[in-house]
């Protein structure tokens, strides 16, 4: 189990909590979960999202394992380069 901190505009579809409890071994399988429970996850997802482990932010490398003691974040992707 993962505790996953939200930003703002995530906040109101998980209630309004701060974070989340999930079981999820990497992130991919932490979006499937998310948006099986909360289907109003699904089109920020599809926008982009990013996540923070331990402070490095990871975009495309859905496989990256979730240790269960880490601080994780959802951030929205920033486009631009």
């Amino acid at each position: 189990m993962v505790e996953v901190h939200l930003w703002g505009a995530l906040r109101p579809i998980v209630g309004g909590a701060l974070s989340v409890s999930v079981e999820a071994k990497d992130i991919r399988e932490l979006f499937k979960k998310l948006s099986a429970e909360y289907p109003a996850f699904e089109p920020h997802l599809k926008q982009g999202i990013a996540v923070s482990i331990n402070g490095r932010i990871y975009r495309d490398t859905w496989d990256t394992k979730l240790p269960t003691d880490a601080e994780i974040y959802l951030l929205p992707r920033i486009p631009g380069g």
